[in-house]
């Protein structure tokens, strides 16, 4: 494995020329949590890269541990993390500025498989793949993080039904989080792409563990063989439910949040 070392444009034509970038040798294979690659971190001032989506709780910790300044890219499922979404919550991770959606290209190696559901092969044989719903995480703040979500939606109960579980009011799109509602609300994980720390509060996440912790209550029996039997789907005690029409209707992911201003 390899590493780069630049030390600054050296001919003043403000490009990093190759003779300016210096090839340095690892004696690992470069993992990053070799000894090796540990003392580089150390001495970044901010990691910019796209770790390894399978140990991206890992990848965090280590730079949480050493206390750096990062821009990473990862899948935004990890956002349900319970150790991402802690961070989130305490207001030490947020989502970047420049992906809210769709998919984003990736290079991979020559012999890396083409089984993604879209790919391409460019004229000089170089291979990619796209990979959907991805985000920057970063701890660097800016200004548009800052900026009010603009609110126009008024509340209604039939709109916003109630959790059979949970005092707080359902919300299928973050557009339409009702404006004058004072109490707790259950919103999708992108929510955290319009997040304004100082509009909105996030109580916590309500799915299995996480939603216990904040007084998710368990599923009520009969709800949770109607899940099970009927409906042929698991019933996870801590995850939020509704009862719709007499169905149990169980939402992807929610973050409990509550308006500040308010």
């Amino acid at each position: 494995a390899i590493y780069l070392e630049y030390e600054g444009d050296k001919n003043n034509n403000k490009v990093p020329d190759l003779e300016e970038i210096g090839i340095k040798y690892l004696k690992g294979d470069g993992d990053f949590r070799s000894d090796e690659c540990i003392e580089l971190l150390k001495q970044a001032d901010v990691v910019v890269t796209n770790p390894p989506f399978s140990l991206f709780r890992e990848y965090v910790a280590q730079l949480v541990k050493y206390e750096k300044k990062f821009l990473i890219i990862g899948n935004v499922n990890a956002i349900t993390y319970k150790e991402i979404f802690k961070l989130f919550k305490d207001n030490k991770l947020w989502l970047g500025a420049s992906i809210h959606s769709g998919d984003r290209e990736f290079g991979v190696p020559d012999d890396y498989p083409l089984k993604a559901a879209g790919y391409r092969i460019d004229n000089n044989g170089r291979k990619f793949i796209r990979v959907k719903g991805v985000r920057w995480y970063t701890n660097l703040d800016y200004k548009e993080r800052h900026e009010d979500l603009i609110l126009y939606k008024k509340y209604s109960p039939e709109e916003y039904p109630t959790y059979e579980n949970y005092d707080a009011i359902n919300v299928n799109k973050t557009k339409e989080i009702p404006m004058e509602f004072k109490g707790h609300m259950g919103v999708p994980i992108t929510f955290l792409d319009k997040y304004n720390p100082d509009q909105f509060e996030v109580i916590g996440l309500g799915i299995s563990n996480s939603g216990k912790e904040i007084g998710v209550k368990p599923y009520k029996e009969e709800h949770k063989l109607y899940r099970k039997n009927i409906q042929k789907r698991g019933a996870v005690d801590g995850d939020l439910y509704m009862i719709t029409n007499g169905e149990v209707n169980v939402p992807y992911a929610r973050i409990i949040i509550r308006n500040k201003r308010l």
